[in-house]
């Protein structure tokens, strides 16, 4: 690793300071600087400690970081390096395991080690000077104190009867190593196995803590309640905070210095959660496991579903992967041995295949769409069922992952669409507010009155959105009655419908208190919620994964569906009461016959997997290959492509370690190659040994580097590891 100093003129050096530290500060990965930098103290600090440093004009946070195991080197000849400005006191050292895990993901993901230590922290800790941060810990401490005795003297909760198959799993938890994969179906009750095993953890230890992730900020609120009922009177409110970013900076802030002292025994959260600072870390859960929200899509893109496995092995705890349809690495990962493969997976896979209670899977119904009316948004079978349901008091959802009212606008006389200005993409139409949208870049504008190429009056909507289907749906439904004398209601939830604070948690608690009988919405509504009245789930146009050019994209349409289909009759006594009508997935495709819609019709996972992997064995795709994307974004696609092939050439040119066993395909524009007026393409680096990739991918930043001094029209390039779409 690279040692730098913070160069100032000699004045600026306390004349005091006599011992060198090696702080990290937050420098992008392109910037070129390495890290961690050079500064001086009148006293020693121990790794850990947080300080505030210079940095060229400014004063920012760092973390004193551990010597370089050759050895101090030589400051060069000429060079002075600045004091630190000042240390956070009242702050423990961020724990050695801790500065590990930031270290590991800087040198996997190709990041700045400062870059990815600073962003793990809380924001407000880079604001706050040590005399503000003093006074905030004093505060949390009275805080944790009062709560603390409030807590003594709550009443413990009565323990819940596990299943048979959640018993089998919690056992195996509590004996084995792992890592484990929960594969429990919808409903199976796998939460309850996290309860369990978080329980067993603290119990274990009067220090112990557990981590417990969710894929999306919607899910926490729910999760965050079940563990309160749970554990706050064992061990206090104050033991279970959250991690999101969807907190303020003072909450988040709160949240992390309650982990970092140990108070709160469990932490719950988004993928940013995995980097909380936990010295007493015991238990991981990843729940949803198989969900592409774990992974990072700015900055350091890292995998935290894969940093919590690197993470419990490093601190000796414990992982449980969740999930009833898990991605194709853990489930590959948990293989059982056989004859021909002795040695099996290196992860435990625990089974839950039944629901709690008799509670039945729903059952899936195929609609081929090629048999129905033509232009038919809903099957006339479809609106029947639905109808049905409503009319008995049952409530529905009806799933279409894409927001707006349609995807764009078109003018049938010259051509024209409704395309963004900045972006090599489409403005979406949304009628609620008559503007178009780019879902990309941000750019928004009124609907025009006439088409802007040529004058037409009659530009019109070319396909569907959530938006649509809702106004659509409740004209549908506008004669339905329910069984307390009312017209059915629709309602929708999507990002567009969930901007405002609180307005999520407001619709959910509508559709949970019964005041909506159709619920259409986007994939955020399709996973993870307990909808106990819901016994219909319908999927209306589906079909657009199942040819992409992504080679993950049938694995995700498959775990949507499933999960989606997993929100359907839920509460066996609820179905019970209504007469007992088994519960259904519908599907709307044009193609019926196809293998995926045949798997999910058995709810066969297992069928589907085997032969994702075996196509992705005889393609040489992950996980039977490891892949890597340099994105470059410049000026124009030339400039772009011409930065990728010349760093490619280089690479070949100077023979790097690991090239031999590493291909380097051709440079090619993304999907959308145009955003906000920058020109993207890209290069997969691929390669079977994953040791091999990671050796080329170190030795390739110096060539990164030199040739971005070449191409001045590149604003900027980036190395995703692992990259979850291409």
């Amino acid at each position: 690793m690279t040692l730098e100093t913070a160069v100032t003129s000699p004045q600026d050096t306390f004349p005091t300071a006599r011992h060198r530290l090696w702080v990290a500060v937050a420098t992008p990965a392109h910037s070129n600087v390495g890290e961690p930098l050079t500064y001086l103290c009148d006293h020693e600090l121990s790794p850990g400690t947080l300080v505030r440093v210079p940095l060229g004009r400014r004063e920012v946070l760092g973390v004193v970081w551990d010597a370089p195991e050759e050895g101090e080197p030589p400051m060069p000849e000429g060079v002075k390096a600045r004091a630190i400005t000042g240390v956070l006191e009242g702050v423990a050292p961020l724990s050695a395991s801790w500065r590990r895990l930031a270290a590991f993901t800087a040198r996997y993901y190709q990041r700045a080690l400062g870059e990815v230590a600073l962003a793990a922290l809380p924001p407000q800790l880079r604001d706050l000077t040590p005399e503000q941060m003093a006074r905030r810990v004093k505060r949390s401490t009275k805080a944790a104190g009062a709560v603390a005795a409030d807590a003594a003297a709550l009443p413990h909760e009565h323990s819940v009867t596990l299943s048979a198959e959640q018993l089998h799993a919690t056992a195996q938890i509590a004996g084995e190593s792992g890592p484990f994969l929960l594969y429990g179906s919808t409903g199976s009750g796998k939460t309850e196995v996290y309860l369990h095993s978080v329980q067993q953890a603290l119990a274990a230890s009067p220090s112990a803590q557990a981590l417990v992730m969710v894929p999306e900020i919607n899910l926490t609120p729910q999760l965050e309640e079940r563990f309160l009922q749970r554990f706050a009177p064992i061990y206090g409110a104050a033991a279970v905070v959250s991690m999101h970013s969807g907190m303020t900076p003072a909450q988040r802030l709160k949240s992390w210095l309650a982990a970092h002292t140990g108070e709160a025994r469990i932490v719950l959260g988004t993928r940013m959660a995995v980097f909380a600072s936990m010295p007493h870390l015991a238990l991981i859960v990843v729940d949803e496991e198989h969900d592409a929200s774990y992974k990072q899509q700015e900055g350091a893109r890292y995998s935290a579903r894969d940093l919590a496995v690197w993470r419990a092995r490093e601190q000796h705890a414990k992982v449980i992967l969740g999930s009833a349809t898990p991605s194709l690495e853990t489930w590959h990962a948990s293989r059982p041995p056989t004859p021909e493969d002795p040695q099996g997976g290196r992860y435990l896979r625990l089974n839950m295949p039944s629901r709690i209670g008799s509670a039945e899977l729903p059952r899936v119904r195929i609609v081929d769409m090629g048999q129905q009316p033509r232009a038919a948004v809903f099957s006339p079978p479809l609106l029947q069922a639905i109808t049905e349901r409503v009319e008995r008091g049952e409530q529905c959802l009806v799933l279409l992952n894409r927001r707006g009212f349609a995807p764009v606008l078109h003018c049938k006389e010259c051509g024209w669409k409704s395309d963004c200005p900045h972006c090599s993409a489409h403005q979406v139409f949304h009628k609620i507010d008559r503007t178009l949208r780019c879902h990309h870049c941000g750019f928004t504008q009124r609907v025009p009155h006439a088409c802007p190429a040529c004058g037409n009056v009659d530009i019109a909507p070319i396909g569907r959105g959530t938006e649509q289907l809702e106004e659509q749906l409740a004209a549908l439904l506008r004669n339905v009655i329910t069984p307390e004398r009312r017209a059915a209601r629709v309602a929708r939830i999507d990002a567009d419908t969930t901007k405002a604070k609180g307005a999520l948690e407001e619709q959910l608690a509508a559709v949970h208190n019964g005041e909506i009988d159709v619920l259409v919405g986007t994939q955020m509504v399709a996973k993870g919620h307990d909808f106990r009245r819901i016994t219909l789930v319908a999927a209306v146009q589906p079909d657009g994964a199942l040819f992409s050019s992504d080679f993950r994209a049938p694995e995700r349409l498959f775990a949507l569906l499933m999960q989606a289909a997993g929100r359907a009759g839920r509460d066996a006594q609820y179905i019970a009461s209504q007469g007992g009508e088994p519960p259904e997935m519908w599907i709307q495709t044009w193609h019926p016959e196809h293998s995926l819609y045949m798997a999910l019709r058995q709810h066969d996972y297992p069928r589907f997997a085997s032969e994702q992997l075996q196509e992705r064995a005889d393609a040489g795709m992950p996980p039977f290959a490891h892949q890597a994307l340099v994105r470059a974004d410049a000026r124009t696609q030339e400039a772009a492509q011409a930065f990728l092939k010349a760093v490619s050439s280089a690479a070949h040119e100077a023979q790097l370690p690991g090239l031999a066993h590493v291909y380097l395909f051709p440079p090619v524009p993304m999907a959308v190659q145009r955003i906000a007026n920058v020109e993207r393409a890209q290069m997969l680096v691929e390669s079977t040994h994953r040791g091999a990739l990671q050796h080329f991918l170190a030795a390739w930043q110096g060539v990164l580097h030199a040739e971005r001094a070449h191409h001045k029209a590149v604003i900027r390039w980036l190395v995703d590891v692992d990259p979850q779409g291409i």
